[in-house]
């Protein structure tokens, strides 16, 4: 069995490492009567400089990609049309079995309306998997939901990480023998990885101490690609870098903004009397993915407009603030750890403010146990076999249905 695994972006980069891990496991144990499972990694190139892609390959140990179709950045539009040029003829040439997608992002849709426009005279059509599916923020000005929306419709299995996609795919008229509820593999590879995270040298490198800094993450385009809105975001966290350090690796995007909206005086030490001075927040380059695991476990407080970000802070027990309208990971409210902080600075700062004494969660969110990797193969094999399911793969039941 050839299974094709995509990804993009740094976020996919977690999501699949799991998957990857877990067909390693899968084929060394497997019975003799089942066919191996042959991976086939596909790297977009959607983020592709050595700070957004390069380390995190490192730092999760994943195989450099099979192929890598070097495609860059650009409009929605663009980013999504030339993935789908140079993805077709992969897709041709490997036919695999299965397609497997993970998350949002424009490599995630692009890739999935390939597969399913696949000629079937001339080709097989792969079975098609969406990872993370069922996540919706009811806001269809995010073009990351334009994207869930569409990977979900299109795709054959459905592999949920939240109670909550259940009842959105349901609500949707997905069938329900589509769903199934796995558990989240972005919290597989931070549970993998949190011990080797913890011998960073981040802490001292940016001269932190443990729970007395701010973390600070936007990348957004409607966060950061009007001056007004970041504007008011970094007003309503100004006044917090008075008492507190904020460290703020900014994504590349971000860090031009700034400049071309003159905010640099955000990210300067200015004097506010003649024996206080106003730290500023400190602006740094994106960080590796043991290096930022290390910074947002020891941090007093996070504050991004990330899901990712949402959903790690959650299992570390790590109070978040998210500077959003809205959220399509409601369990990370619901469990306690985030809370939604709004884009104006009145909401931020009243946000911060109830955040900064939280203590942490009590409970978990269901399947956040590490083995959502195992339950998406096993369910993959299962699907692409007609024999028996396999037994002794995994120490929890496989998938549940959404019916």
């Amino acid at each position: 069995m050839k299974i094709l695994i995509v990804v993009g972006a740094r976020p996919n980069f977690m999501k699949a490492a799991p998957i990857l891990n877990a067909i390693h496991d899968f084929n060394t144990i497997r019975p003799e009567w089942t066919e191996e499972i042959l991976p086939v990694l596909v790297h977009t190139g959607q983020h592709y400089d050595s700070k957004m892609s390069d380390t995190f390959f490192a730092d999760l140990d994943l195989p450099r990609p099979d192929v890598f179709l070097g495609v860059g950045s650009g409009s929605h539009a663009e980013q999504t049309a030339e993935i789908m040029k140079r993805f077709e003829p992969v897709l041709t040439k490997e036919e695999p079995d299965a397609l497997v997608v993970v998350g949002d992002v424009n490599s995630t849709l692009a890739c999935v309306l390939v597969a399913a426009k696949m000629p079937s005279r001339a080709h097989r059509r792969p079975m098609i998997a969406h990872v993370e599916a069922g996540l919706r923020s009811f806001d269809r000005s995010m073009p990351e939901e334009i994207n869930r929306i569409l990977t979900d419709q299109i795709s054959d299995l459905l592999f949920v990480s939240e109670e909550s996609g259940m009842r959105n795919l349901r609500a949707e008229g997905v069938s329900s023998d589509r769903v199934f509820f796995v558990g989240n593999t972005m919290i597989d590879s931070l549970q993998e990885h949190e011990a080797k995270a913890d011998r960073s040298s981040a802490l001292e490198r940016f001269a932190l101490k443990r729970a007395e800094y701010v973390l600070l993450t936007l990348h957004r385009a409607a966060n950061v690609d009007e001056r007004e809105c970041l504007l008011e975001i970094l007003d309503g966290l100004d006044w917090l870098a008075i008492s507190r350090q904020i460290l703020f690796p900014a994504h590349p995007r971000t860090q031009k903004r700034v400049l071309e909206f003159g905010l640099e005086s955000y990210f300067a030490p200015r004097k506010i009397d003649f024996e206080k001075w106003h730290a500023g927040i400190h602006m740094v380059e994106p960080q590796g993915y043991l290096d930022f695991l290390c910074l947002m476990k020891n941090a007093r407080l996070v504050v991004t407009d990330s899901g990712g970000i949402q959903e790690e802070t959650t299992a570390l027990g790590v109070p978040c603030v998210t500077v959003r309208d809205n959220t399509e990971r409601p369990v990370t409210i619901e469990i306690g750890t985030n809370l939604l902080g709004g884009t104006r600075r009145e909401t931020i700062r009243a946000a911060v403010q109830r955040q900064i004494e939280f203590r942490g969660r009590t409970l978990m969110p269901e399947k956040w146990d590490g083995q959502a990797g195992e339950r998406i193969v096993q369910t993959l094999a299962e699907k692409l076999t007609t024999h028996t399911p396999i037994a002794g793969f995994g120490e929890t039941q496989i998938h549940e249905n959404a019916g």
